[in-house]
């Protein structure tokens, strides 16, 4: 009974000390610049050219997505063509394109970007 009840607390202890130590952590160094004189534009983390973080958001979770459906018929296509084990197969598949499509993101987003 008494390990539920610690893992249930902890569950949510955890994090929120993280957002506390980071939120409280964040207003200090903030803080210490501006006593220090420093620019308040120091503080706005987002550039007006920059496309919306919704797009970047979206066309990741499709290449992701496209990925993963790419890996489960090359992972059916090697267990069944090929004879490989599918307990392989498929894992190696879907985890190999899955990457790929995120890699494929990034790159798109960076060129998103430029643009």
């Amino acid at each position: 009974m008494g390990a539920e009840v610690f893992i249930f607390i902890t569950m949510f202890a955890v994090p929120f000390g993280i957002a506390y130590l980071y939120f409280t952590t964040r207003n200090k160094e903030r803080l210490a610049l501006i006593e220090k004189g420093v620019d308040a534009t120091l503080f706005d983390h987002g550039r007006k050219d920059a496309p919306p973080i919704w797009k970047v958001l979206i066309l990741n979770l499709a290449l992701l997505l496209m990925g993963i459906g790419a890996g489960v018929m090359t992972g059916g296509l090697l267990s069944t063509g090929l004879g490989l084990d599918e307990d392989i197969a498929m894992p190696g598949s879907i985890f190999l394109l899955a990457g790929t499509g995120l890699l494929v993101g990034f790159f798109l987003t960076r060129k998103m970007d430029k643009s």
